[in-house]
């Protein structure tokens, strides 16, 4: 790994540990094996680390979509994925995609930053509902409102919906945050949840 991604680790690891506000640049040099000065070299300022920390969050999530050959982006360019998909691809790449916001290293523990921070810091606490609330419900709106209106789903007040879908995944989610043994259980369930979702919506039940 080279300096400036160590850094990057370094750096989420303490604000994972501590919260973003009581860690500081020095701290963080200090880490990585260097001085402060060298650290700028690279990132201008602790912000500047955070900002690259996010970047490489999402870099990570397209690689991971990418390889379900999904956008996760953009629902006009998912529909067609979703239009005569199988249940048991449905929930494949729905459980895909639960273990890779599970598990990997940035996504876990830049989780964990915002859960410190939110009740600290405004920002913060938009930022958490940007990255796990309102981004996550906007995308499956637009893609449940795709999927009645091409046949494929019953319609249904798009709303309730969104939120039937998503709230037992978020929840699930953060569980398995606070006790991960009992990862196995949550993904039991959440499959029981895929399932269900899908005889209650899906006009091919």
């Amino acid at each position: 790994m080279d300096t400036k991604h160590r850094i990057l680790d370094e750096a989420l690891t303490l604000f994972s540990q501590k919260g973003y506000a009581s860690v500081y640049v020095g701290e963080i040099a200090e880490r990585v094996g260097i001085k402060a000065p060298s650290l700028y070299k690279h990132y201008k300022n602790k912000k500047a680390i955070f900002d690259a920390i996010i970047d490489e969050m999402n870099q990570r999530y397209l690689e991971q979509v990418n390889i379900l050959n999904i956008n996760g982006m953009d629902p006009s360019e998912d529909i067609s994925r979703y239009m005569n998909i199988s249940e048991d691809d449905f929930i494949q790449i729905g459980t895909s995609l639960f273990l890779h916001f599970l598990h990997d290293d940035y996504t876990s523990r830049f989780r964990k930053i915002l859960t410190i921070e939110q009740f600290h810091n405004l920002e913060f606490a938009k930022l958490y509902s940007d990255e796990y609330v309102d981004g996550p419900l906007k995308y499956q709106k637009m893609l449940f409102q795709l999927l009645v209106s091409n046949g494929v789903f019953v319609d249904a007040d798009i709303d309730v919906i969104t939120l039937q879908f998503y709230s037992p995944i978020f929840m699930l989610l953060t569980l398995c945050d606070r006790e991960p043994s009992r990862e196995d259980e949550a993904v039991q369930l959440l499959e029981k949840h895929f399932r269900q979702f899908s005889a209650i919506y899906g006009r091919n039940k």
